[in-house]
């Protein structure tokens, strides 16, 4: 089994979700659900309802009436789950970038990347961290939320587990080489990212909301109109985009929803209807890759009057030249709308830093108007090359939505989006090393 993770949990209702070996019924504090099926991987989302605000609720996970959570000798507390006191300050934690398998010394000089624990080239794992800190804290003083806002897994730069799954599977000399190239490679990439005990635990415990970046399908995905047009006439793309969505929905997206978004997804009930979701998830995955109208990955939370929106910054791009936008103009209402009402403190986070210092800002803006053609045909192309290079796809990078942004922020600070919020936060991934 992987998991538990505990994903929504508000005033009376939670959800948790796993993945099993087999079709069984997971059982969580008396309800039960059955697994549904993807390809032979099958998971279960347990909605659990009728719960005590504030209150704490420590579980098991029973498979087919077995207990298979939490493990026999486990070295940590009891698995359990705190509904929303909307009078309780908000404790929230976030992070990005995160690498799994580890120790930590530095990367030795004369070694390739892939022979390196992760640790070694990137330090102490944050995520570990935070449940080793956990277990000697007070449940009352835990976070109430982690947000983990981008590249949750590397499928363009796998772990040493996921490099020799995919050696025992097919040639790895032949693209897509040792990155992720289908579904089942995705369904191993996520086991090795939360399998780590300290992980698992915290995971366990911890209400969790998601939201991609690049490196959970691609480096620079969505950078820009040619990188687009390049990587669709690669063979191995299409199954890969669209495996990377699938896989993306039911590992990350399914959980960030309440139990009220579930009730009316129509998504939700026809992989739970179907005894096997694969179809219906590879055409969603399709129409989501094309950039069809209405398929959006923003998402809002309320804890008490505090109001988060967790901002798509990848999929619901624009990037055709002189129309970019970070997010497109359907989306972007529905993060307006959400941050609408009178809030106390509103928290905005995004996959992507908005604010960066004012030269590496100026050089992104420049460069999109160079790749828009500002300076001629020549020009363009060789700006492509260092927009790619450099990596220049921050707000600063899309000059519209960086304004739209910037007027949403001035909009709720003197009251045109409500009440002014005692406070704004914008908190962002990508932030390697904070420039």
């Amino acid at each position: 089994m992987l998991g538990p993770l505990l994903r929504y949990v508000g005033e009376t209702a939670a959800t948790i979700w796993v993945e099993t070996e087999r079709a069984c019924q997971v059982g969580i504090l008396g309800h039960e659900v059955r697994t549904f099926e993807v390809t032979g991987h099958h998971y279960g989302l347990v909605v659990l309802s009728g719960l005590r605000p504030g209150a704490g609720y420590e579980y098991q996970v029973a498979l087919d009436g077995t207990v298979r959570w939490p493990e026999p000798d486990s070295p940590f507390p009891p698995s359990a789950l705190r509904t929303l006191d909307p009078d309780r300050p908000l404790r929230l934690v976030f992070g990005s970038c995160r690498i799994a398998e580890l120790p930590a010394l530095k990367r030795r000089r004369g070694r390739a990347r892939h022979e390196q624990e992760p640790e070694q080239e990137h330090g102490t794992d944050a995520l570990a961290a935070c449940a080793l800190g956990l277990r000697e804290t007070p449940p009352e003083r835990w976070p109430d939320v982690m947000l983990l806002i981008g590249d949750q897994v590397y499928a363009d730069e796998v772990g040493p587990a996921t490099r020799e799954f995919i050696s025992q599977r097919r040639d790895p000399s032949r693209p897509p080489g040792y990155q992720v190239a289908d579904f089942t490679e995705y369904c191993f990439l996520y086991r090795e990212a939360w399998s780590e005990p300290s992980v698992r635990w915290l995971l366990s415990v911890i209400p969790t909301a998601m939201i991609f970046d690049d490196h959970d399908v691609h480096d620079d995905w969505n950078i820009s109109a040619g990188w687009r047009r390049e990587y669709q006439a690669k063979p191995w793309w299409p199954p890969r985009i669209t495996s990377a969505f699938m896989s993306y929905w039911i590992y990350q997206h399914l959980g960030n929803l309440s139990p009220e978004d579930l009730g009316k997804n129509e998504l939700w009930r026809q992989v739970q209807e179907t005894d096997d979701a694969a179809a219906v998830l590879s055409d969603f995955a399709v129409r989501a890759d094309q950039g069809t109208e209405g398929i959006q990955w923003s998402f809002a939370r309320s804890f008490g009057t505090v109001r988060v929106v967790v901002i798509d910054s990848r999929a619901g791009r624009v990037v055709e030249e002189r129309k970019r936008l970070m997010v497109n103009e359907a989306e972007w209402q529905s993060v307006t709308e959400a941050v609408s009402g009178d809030w106390d403190h509103v928290v905005l986070a995004t996959s992507l830093p908005l604010l960066l210092p004012s030269g590496i800002h100026g050089l992104e803006a420049w460069n999109e108007a160079v790749c828009a053609g500002a300076w001629g045909k020549h020009f363009a192309r060789a700006g492509e090359r260092v927009r790619r290079a450099a990596d220049l796809e921050h707000w600063a990078a899309f000059g519209k939505s960086f304004t739209q942004f910037g007027r949403l922020l001035a909009g709720l600070a003197t009251g045109a989006q409500g009440q002014p919020p005692a406070s704004i936060t914008v908190i962002s991934g990508d932030v390697h090393h904070s420039y």
